[in-house]
């Protein structure tokens, strides 16, 4: 399944081409960085523009006090992910490390996915060692994650690793993180009462909190951590997100059905793209039609096979784009282009500015002015893409009730029909093909109500 292509509507690409100087189609991921001729950029028209063409936060003009203070906020959430990653590793030493690009891995950890025999004992007869290994029944795959032998770098090991095997699969073990923040404690939200079929969708990011009154109607599927629950509060935000987001019909709600995977187990080393990936086979062995993943990282290679293998088999997996802000590189999975990318507007309906572009991005959702479940039992406000994107997970989840290639691609179709255009007219690199939403709590609401 093409998904990117899907969306920008082959045909009409090529009219466009042919009539409208600037348009380029670019394969899989649709149409070529930036609009036509003659139609700006939308958003921030003060700042200066990165390599990429969109606004570049570090080039803002001098003398604009808007264009700086967007700049210096801008500046402060990228530091602050790269902050936190350099906190984590400061503390964990002895189980993380960093890739040459400065990603933060685990420590003297290589993945391979589906490897041959022969090359897995030819990187054991070298000094690497089979620390752990899963097979991957849903993706028809198997995953094993190697030890790297003493005194050799992460490179070196990749390099070893690749050379020896060149059709394998092999990437360090990156760390993802998630992509939202909360804000101050409420109450918590009111939720339609009643329901009828239950639609079922996924959820690849921490631990939730499966007694919380906000999922107090949802029939809960947990994966991880050994069957030990370990509630995280992103985790329970997105998990209410996602129970509120899909049902279209406020007369007859849907009753949601939510396989909640933990990839991080309270452990330092939690996020690492092993577990992403076992995660995800889990989720298509249940055969769970729509997965939300609201954590971002760098390009991997074998998570980038396992996501390509799951949109094979009729799967939509859903991911935020990430808030490192607009002249930031694409951040994943949301960039891979089987994956349908969300962004995140305010209230009035402005792209965030702390949001990621490209052409990758797929829908806009709300993103900020909503609450979510909090720990342990209210509700806070949020910001950030990571609760844009069970918005449009749960609307997709509401068309799709069971893994199927054309089914899927039917799916996005109507989801990109009700999508209201912002920007620039028709796709652009900010809001995708528009705007989609479901009505959801943006005030406080007793605990009572909920329940």
């Amino acid at each position: 399944m093409q998904t990117r292509g899907l969306m920008r509507l082959r045909a009409v690409t090529v009219l466009c081409a042919a009539l409208i100087p600037g348009y380029a189609y670019s394969g899989g991921h649709g149409l070529a960085l930036g609009p036509p001729a003659g139609i700006p950029m939308p958003e921030l028209p003060s700042m200066a523009r990165g390599p990429n063409g969109l606004p570049d936060p570090s080039r803002a003009a001098r003398g604009d006090v808007a264009a700086e203070a967007a700049a210096r906020g801008l500046i402060a959430a990228s530091e602050a992910h790269r902050a936190r990653a350099r906190e984590l590793w400061r503390a964990n030493r002895d189980v993380l490390d960093f890739d040459p690009e400065r990603h933060l891995i685990v420590r003297n950890e290589i993945v391979a996915l589906d490897p041959a025999v022969e090359a897995i004992a030819a990187a054991q007869a070298r000094g690497f060692v089979v620390r752990r290994q899963e097979a991957l029944e849903g993706l028809d795959a198997a995953e094993i994650v190697l030890e790297a032998p003493r005194g050799i770098s992460p490179r070196r090991a990749l390099r070893q690793l690749r050379a020896a095997d060149p059709r394998g699969a092999y990437d360090y073990n990156h760390i993802y993180f998630e992509s939202g923040t909360a804000g101050s404690p409420a109450g918590m939200p009111q939720r339609h009462a009643g329901a009828t079929r239950a639609r079922r969708v996924g959820l690849i990011d921490g631990g939730i909190a499966v007694a919380h009154p906000a999922l107090q109607s949802v029939a809960v599927h947990t994966h991880g951590c050994s069957g030990a629950p370990v509630p995280s509060l992103h985790g329970t935000e997105v998990a209410s997100l996602l129970a509120d987001a899909g049902n279209e019909s406020a007369s007859a709600p849907r009753k949601t059905e939510l396989y909640a995977a933990d990839v991080y187990c309270g452990a330092p080393t939690g996020g690492a793209a092993d577990a992403l990936i076992e995660a995800l086979a889990w989720l298509v062995r249940e055969r769970v039609p729509v997965i939300n993943v609201s954590l971002v990282g760098p390009p991997n290679a074998l998570l980038g096979r396992a996501i390509d293998l799951a949109a094979q088999r009729g799967y939509l997996i859903v991911a935020a784009v990430g808030n490192d802000g607009p002249a930031a590189p694409p951040l994943y999975p949301a960039a891979y282009p089987q994956v349908v990318a969300v962004t995140g507007v305010d209230r009035s309906k402005k792209v965030l500015l702390e949001a990621g572009r490209g052409t990758h991005v797929d829908f806009a959702a709300p993103a900020a002015d909503m609450f979510a479940a909090s720990l342990p039992d209210g509700r806070s406000q949020v910001r950030g893409t990571s609760f844009a994107a069970p918005i449009v997970a749960g609307l997709l989840a509401e068309r799709l009730d069971h893994p199927d290639r054309a089914l899927a691609d039917e799916a996005m179709r109507e989801l990109i029909a009700s999508a209201i255009d912002l920007g620039a007219r028709g796709y652009d690199p900010v809001y995708g093909n528009g705007f989609v939403s479901r009505d959801l709590p943006t005030t406080s609401a007793p605990v009572a109500q909920a329940r």
